[in-house]
């Protein structure tokens, strides 16, 4: 299972940082789905679930669901910014 997770992440990160860096709605997107993930991560915590991870027996705990929720919520602060706030650079300018 480690393998498939470990195989998904280099097959599907580098084109999903590839649309995020060109697009900016793409951008929208995350920051909707990060927003999203934290929030659930972070309920999770507050009411002390533990997670199993489907296929395997490793657990997520409610403590790597806090660490999650703040790294969640920061990944949101950063694509909010790069698709809502800032202005697109224009080219020749």
């Amino acid at each position: 299972m480690v393998s498939i997770l470990i195989t998904a992440i280099v097959v599907f990160g580098p084109p999903t940082i590839y649309f995020a860096y060109r697009n900016r709605e793409f951008r929208k997107f995350l920051a909707g789905a990060f927003f999203v993930s934290a929030g659930i991560q972070f309920y999770l915590y507050l009411a002390g679930v533990s997670v199993p991870f489907l296929g395997t027996r490793f657990v997520q705990t409610p403590t790597l669901s806090l660490v999650r929720s703040i790294l969640h919520f920061i990944f949101f602060m950063i694509t909010f910014y790069f698709g809502f706030i800032s202005k697109p650079r224009t080219p020749g300018k």
